[in-house]
């Protein structure tokens, strides 16, 4: 796809999806292999379809200021960043880091005047551990990235090799309601079980902290 079609086609989706509330379904939805995915989510207290609940979102917007938590669940060796989705090559900001620990989690905040993208991370017991800017964040259009140890894959589909969808995204429910859980694909695809990187970005405030579980064990239980 050429430059100028490429930005054109992803100011179209951030037009049309700015925001979570705004998306509505994949059509058709991408299917999801085995129970893995599905036992994730119930060991959260969530009850998702993994097949029939898919978001069409390949775009997001926040407020400035508005303080966005991002939670690593699966595989806390991938970094999780976000990125300006209507640039063609857009730099990618690093907002949880591949060398976290278990347990950690980072806070993320787009200011203006300049446009910048502060991001705080924390350890497990909410000690600050350091905080990064990123200049030029776009908050009225960006999308999420996941590298892990074999390559990066994108929120926007279009994104990625062959524009298969590598990044799935399901709306929270009960006490994660407001949040968005993305589930990940790192396999040479097409399709997977989409539990191979798995994480938590809270868009509205939640007054119920998150809660984990010893999802290794269980993942290996349902391979």
């Amino acid at each position: 796809m050429h430059g100028s079609t490429f930005r054109a086609s992803l100011l179209l989706g951030a037009l049309l999806a700015a925001g979570p509330a705004s998306a509505g379904l994949r059509s058709p939805q991408v299917a999801v292999k085995g129970t893995v995915l599905a036992s994730f989510f119930a060991s959260q207290n969530q009850t998702i379809d993994v097949n029939a609940a898919q978001l069409d979102l390949q775009t997001m917007s926040a407020d400035y200021s508005t303080s966005i938590p991002v939670w690593s669940f699966v595989d806390h060796t991938a970094t999780i960043g976000f990125f300006n989705a209507v640039a063609s090559l857009p730099p990618l900001y690093p907002v949880y880091p591949g060398a976290a620990t278990e347990g950690w989690f980072s806070v993320a905040s787009f200011r203006a005047s300049p446009d910048r993208l502060v991001v705080n991370l924390f350890d497990g017991i909410g000690s600050l551990m350091g905080s990064t800017t990123f200049m030029g964040a776009d908050h009225e259009a960006f999308s999420i990235y996941v590298s892990s140890t074999a390559e990066t894959f994108y929120q926007q589909d279009g994104r990625n090799p062959a524009g298969l969808p590598r990044v799935l995204v399901y709306d929270g429910t009960g006490p994660r309601l407001g949040a968005l859980w993305f589930a990940c694909e790192t396999g040479p695809g097409p399709g997977g079980d989409y539990a191979d990187v798995i994480f938590l970005v809270q868009l509205v405030p939640s007054p119920v902290p998150v809660e984990r579980s010893a999802w290794g064990e269980l993942k290996r239980r349902f391979r």
